[in-house]
Parts: C-alpha cells; structure tokens; sequence
C-alpha cells in the first residue's frame, strides 16, 4: 500500500478533508461543464474529486511533483483533465483560457503566498471570470475592508481597483490535516468588467498607496509628504490630517492622477 503523502511545510501544504465544507465550497463555485475551471494547489484532489463531475475539462496547477502521480492516476478516467506542473505565482493564465472564454480560479492557497498570487492574478484580470480561495481568515478580512476599518490597507484598496469582494464564510482548523493555526475563510473575487475608478497612470497608484501605509500611522501630509504638498490635498478635497486607512480608493485615484499630469517633463 502507498505510503499517505506527507504535508510540507516548504509548500505551506494544509489539505482540506471536511466533505461538508468541501462540499459547501462547491456550491459556491457552482460549477458548469462549459466553465474554463482552473485549480490552484489541488493537493490530494479532495475538492478535485468534487469539481471534475460538474466541470470534466478541469485544469490544476501543482508545484509539488510528488502529488502529480497521484492526481494523475485519481483522475486518470477524465480524458479532458489536464495538470500543469508549475509555479502559480509565474504562470501566465491567459494561456490557459480557451478561445473567447474567461477562466473561473479556485484554490485553498497556501497562506505564505496568497498576497502575492492574488497580486498576480489582479494583473490578468481581463482573462478572469471569477476567483474563489480559501485564505487565512485575516487575508479576507483585509480584502474586504473599507475606509476606517482597522484592516483597511493596500491590500483593500488595489483589490477593490480591480474586483468586487465578497467574503463568503469562515473554516474552522479542524477542517484541514494538518491542522493551521489559524482561521481561514471563504472569498469571492469578481473582477470589473469596466473599472468604477481607473486611474491615467496605474504604477503611480501603486506607489501612491503603497507610499501611504508604509507610514499608517501619520497623518497624510506627512505620510505623503515627499510625494504632494498639504496644500495639493486640499486642492483635491482631501483632509490633508486624515490618515491613510481612512481615504477612498477614489480618492488614492485623484492623488495618482495629479501625480501623472504634474510630472516633470523629460524630454529632452
């Protein structure tokens, strides 16, 4: 008898094994045999088992060769299953969409690299239909924040640039093996077909927010000293001692956009 797969630490590995949320995360999904369905980190295929009888064409993404083996022979019955043996956080998903399709993502991410994937997934968003991820409970909490909430941060504001977020619910520790030390929860991110606020320089934002809670703490004139004056804030109808939680996403746009049409010229 094969020897049970060893989570590892090195790929932050917690598999899902509670058949009733699995089950309640796939009835959010809710899965068509015509979706482009895409699962990030299938691990032993638990949710994988789930998700192939509604959408037979299903793609997964695994970085841990060992478990490939044994996805394959799980799923060998499923001519249209298709398993990319890759990093998630360098793939280019766009590649993956079949023609005039957008790709629904799924995946219980490994906490060490849910930030920067869901980074990652933002910068194809054109190609995504929807994304749906089990997260470390405090990730949803700061995806979904807004103005004046203690978990409002770029986080928040560069996902709300590009998605709307709805958190969906929380999953106990003892739904996994091994079990985290901490909270998880379900999240639904809908990518903007037309985005509410778009800026004219999309770095400039970046650096703006990020700019801004590097220093969360003071008021924006000083957090924001080195990029705009009080009195440009004022001129924009921002209250220039208020601190960065507490500015919209709305108005970090009107601070990049003033930052792109006042940038020295250097042509030459």
């Amino acid at each position: 008898m094969a020897k049970p797969h060893q989570a590892r630490k090195r790929f932050g590995q917690n598999f899902l094994h509670d058949q009733g949320v699995i089950e309640r995360i796939v009835r959010s999904i809710h899965p068509k045999p015509e979706d482009a369905l895409v699962e990030i980190g299938p691990g032993q295929g638990a949710l994988t088992e789930e998700l192939i009888q509604e959408a037979p064409a299903l793609q997964v993404i695994e970085l841990d060769r060992d478990l490939v083996p044994v996805l394959r022979t799980r799923f060998f019955n499923y001519p249209e299953f298709r398993i990319h043996e890759a990093d998630a956080l360098n793939l280019d998903f766009a590649a993956l969409a079949p023609a005039g399709k957008r790709l629904r993502v799924v995946g219980n991410l490994p906490y060490n690299i849910s930030t920067p994937l869901i980074f990652h997934l933002l910068g194809q968003a054109e190609t995504v239909e929807d994304m749906h991820f089990m997260l470390q409970k405090e990730v949803v909490q700061r995806l979904a924040a807004v103005p004046g909430d203690p978990h409002y941060g770029r986080l928040s504001i560069m996902t709300s640039y590009h998605c709307r977020v709805q958190p969906l619910f929380e999953v106990g520790p003892g739904a996994f093996r091994p079990s985290p030390k901490v909270d998880s929860a379900i999240v639904r991110l809908i990518p903007h077909r037309e985005l509410p606020h778009p800026t004219t320089d999309y770095k400039q934002l970046q650096i703006v927010v990020r700019t801004a809670f590097n220093a969360r703490r003071k008021t924006l004139r000083k957090a924001l000293g080195s990029l705009v004056s009080a009195e440009t804030l004022q001129s924009l109808g921002i209250d220039d001692g208020l601190r960065p939680e507490n500015l919209t996403l709305q108005q970090y746009v009107a601070i990049a956009d003033w930052l792109a049409d006042h940038a020295p010229d250097t042509d030459t």
